[in-house]
């Protein structure tokens, strides 16, 4: 059989070339289930009766013979009330729900990464290392973080309190670095020093949601320059006609100053 690393020297390559070099760990999910004394199917689970109403809403949501839709929804709902944590029992449950195979839950849930079919802590911290993130100094908040814990990434702390692992982009690049926390709320504009102040925070129920900073939101150091008079309604009350006036009148006294400048 045809070896394209013994042809490679006869092909100009040297060996050193091949040298394994440092990489990043995408992913410290293991795809199969792996039966252990909390974690099996002999170990009950049911949703709770307000969660069972929940379900009902969620399943008016789609045709009735159309209800695997919603094995995403009910993956989260299951997680969710089980401390962060989604086991093979509360699969079949949902299975069962939505009257598919098994493994037809299984196969979502352990593609996609944010169900936890491992117990994680009380805070299942999710740190940002793209790019954005990455540049801004995500790995100083992780050493930050690792060493307030004692744990290491894709650990979870002696305590039990905090599970770190690395993700990619969460979406919050103009506040980077940022983490999102239980796979629900994000915290943005960390730095090693109010990282730690959130991690006591999170432990004493008072944590601020958003950035760690005094920044408004994602508003830059000018504030809003845009959507002025915007409300929480959604509604604004801007003169557009009187906007685009402005607008000409600005950019008729730029070019009558650039014209001075010659």
């Amino acid at each position: 059989m045809f070896s394209l690393f013994k042809a490679l020297p006869r092909l100009g390559f040297r060996a050193q070339t091949l040298q394994v070099k440092n990489y990043r760990a995408f992913s410290d999910v293991y795809v199969n289930h792996r039966d252990t004394l909390d974690n099996n199917d002999s170990v009950p689970f049911d949703f709770t009766p307000e969660n069972y109403k929940e379900i009902e809403t969620i399943l008016a949501k789609y045709p009735s013979n159309y209800k695997k839709s919603a094995t995403i929804p009910l993956l989260h709902l299951a997680q969710k009330q089980n401390d962060n944590f989604l086991p093979l029992s509360a699969m079949k449950k949902i299975a069962n729900i939505l009257g598919v195979a098994d493994m037809d839950v299984y196969e979502v849930a352990s593609f996609y990464t944010m169900f936890n079919r491992t117990k994680v802590g009380k805070f299942h911290l999710q740190i940002c290392a793209t790019t954005p993130c990455m540049l801004c100094g995500a790995y100083d908040i992780v050493a930050a973080i690792e060493k307030h814990v004692g744990c290491k990434l894709g650990e979870t702390s002696p305590d039990g309190m905090f599970t770190l692992q690395e993700v990619e982009c969460l979406g919050a690049c103009a506040n980077a670095p940022m983490i999102q926390v239980n796979g629900e709320w994000v915290y943005e504009d960390l730095t090693p020093e109010n990282v730690i102040q959130l991690l006591e925070d999170l432990k004493a129920g008072n944590a601020k949601i958003g950035p760690q900073t005094d920044r408004n939101h994602c508003e830059g150091p000018q504030g809003r320059t845009t959507l002025i008079n915007y409300d929480s309604e959604g509604a604004h009350d801007r003169d557009f006609d009187q906007a685009k006036k402005d607008w000409e009148d600005a950019r008729a006294a730029a070019k009558a100053a650039a014209a001075q400048k010659k």
